[in-house]
């Protein structure tokens, strides 16, 4: 049976301005392995990346619609094409599962429900949506949109990448993809649902509700 870990031993970091891609995917790299041996803590990183595509390990060339317009990169993670830019919350949430119970199921699901809660802290009634990836709002015109994107990898029992949530971010950029492979529904942000576009209040409410989410993983490493 696991033990559940120390909640204070996992580092936060937030980097200013823009991050370059392959140099977060590197440093990314570098902390998985160092977590795995034990020589560094677990790590949340909040960055905001330059206008880009990823292409996951499902997405298929043809959900790239404009290949050209911004760099794109082939990532490890989960999941199709998604983009990122100014304006969108990335976090990359590097944390040690052999610890904190073998489930990435779980950790999803917990990870889903650490977002969900975020946004409910400024004021937006975000989901699930059975069948697809994500996290989910009503827009506007009460059509359901894609607020947040998920897509994790998983290597020796150590999870990087994460998740994107778009605060204020220029939305037409997501006409380059099929975000996420799913082209009957529209990206919805913070910023269009008509409610204070900051980065800081949202990352301060993901601080709040970060202990409630090692608290679901601690009960799967109990279980477990």
């Amino acid at each position: 049976m696991a033990s559940a870990p120390d909640m204070s031993t996992v580092e936060w970091r937030v980097s200013p301005g823009l991050t370059d891609y392959e140099a977060a995917v590197a440093a990314m790299e570098a902390r998985a392995a160092a977590i795995r041996e034990g020589t560094a803590p677990e790590l949340i990183w909040l960055v905001e990346h330059p206008p880009l595509i990823t292409a996951g390990t499902s997405a298929p060339p043809e959900e790239l619609i404009a290949p050209d317009l911004f760099p794109v990169f082939k990532s490890g993670r989960g999941g199709r094409h998604t983009y990122h830019g100014p304006g969108q919350r990335v976090g990359y949430v590097l944390l040690d599962l052999e610890q904190r119970g073998r489930d990435v199921r779980r950790f999803v699901e917990a990870l889903e429900g650490w977002l969900i809660a975020t946004l409910g802290r400024i004021g937006i009634a975000a989901r699930t949506a059975e069948g697809r990836i994500g996290i989910w709002v009503d827009d506007l015109d009460g059509q359901e949109a894609k607020i947040g994107a998920i897509g994790i990898r998983v290597r020796r029992w150590v999870t990087f990448h994460g998740f994107a949530i778009n605060i204020a971010p220029a939305l037409h950029h997501f006409g380059a993809i099929v975000p996420c492979g799913l082209p009957d529904f529209p990206v919805a942000s913070v910023e269009s649902l008509g409610l204070k576009a900051d980065i800081g209040r949202f990352d301060a409410a993901l601080t709040a509700e970060f202990p409630h989410f090692l608290s679901s993983l601690a009960a799967s490493a109990v279980d477990s």
